[in-house]
């Protein structure tokens, strides 16, 4: 999820694709515990991007 993208979701929608993306990440880390998954790069998009998220949240609150 590009940056652009973040800024134009209001604060129901952020808040709603976080939950979205922790959920995804914590699916690919324990499908990846349990057998390797084929492209371990996910983790670390999904990751960033729940860090992108989080962030946004965090500034529009702190304005």
């Amino acid at each position: 999820m590009k940056q652009s993208e973040i800024n134009n979701l209001s604060a129901a929608e952020l808040q709603q694709k976080l939950s979205e993306l922790k959920r995804t990440y914590a699916e690919l880390k324990t499908a990846h515990t349990i057998s390797p998954i084929e492209n371990p790069l996910q983790i670390r998009t999904i990751r960033r991007a729940v860090a992108r998220v989080a962030t946004e949240i965090t500034k529009r609150e702190l304005q």
